[in-house]
């Protein structure tokens, strides 16, 4: 059974657990017509697909204990999923990073850690949670549709000049 708790000092290391690739699929398309947020999926072909995977953040709990959370969802003593909260000015926590191992996913322990991360957001006087996803990561944008997020914004600038140009990032919120 997974366990989610907040990790402590004694437990920091385990707020570097690696990550592993995930499947690029596609692609979500928002649009915003009349002040209302919407999207449409856009799936690659078969031949298309490919696999992507993010550099590893290497995590200073001492440098980042006060101004964020770090919660792990165990099995057993195995950290296998990580969420990390971030305090920010206004009343929305950012979910700076999600993740759980490959092995895990599909067994609700992100789903069960973005609900930890709700109540943790509540108690700190927030709103909700707000986090961001690459457009052409479908599989995450939709985990957070589904998980409650709603769509409150888009980033078509942020990747420019870099060497993930052509991608935007998609805001999402959720309210606790």
């Amino acid at each position: 059974m997974i366990e989610i708790r907040v990790i402590d000092a004694a437990h920091k290391a385990d707020i570097n657990i690696p990550n592993e690739p995930f499947a690029l699929f596609g692609r979500m398309e928002p649009s915003y017509v009349d002040g209302q947020w919407g999207y449409r999926e856009v799936l690659l072909d078969e031949k298309d697909v490919s696999e992507m995977c993010f550099p590893d953040e290497n995590y200073d709990y001492g440098e980042m204990k006060e101004n964020h959370v770090f919660l792990g969802a165990y099995d057993g003593e195995r950290c296998i999923g990580l969420a990390v909260l971030r305090d920010e000015w206004f009343k929305y926590m950012y979910l700076y990073d999600l993740k759980v191992s490959g092995i895990y996913r599909g067994r609700g322990a992100a789903l069960a850690l973005i609900e930890k991360a709700k109540e943790v957001s509540k108690s700190r006087g927030y709103n909700g949670l707000y986090t961001q996803g690459q457009d052409n990561n479908l599989g995450a944008c939709k985990f957070y549709i589904k998980a409650g997020f709603h769509i409150g914004g888009l980033d078509t600038n942020i990747y420019k000049g870099t060497s993930q140009e052509g991608k935007s990032d998609i805001l999402f919120y959720i309210d606790v």
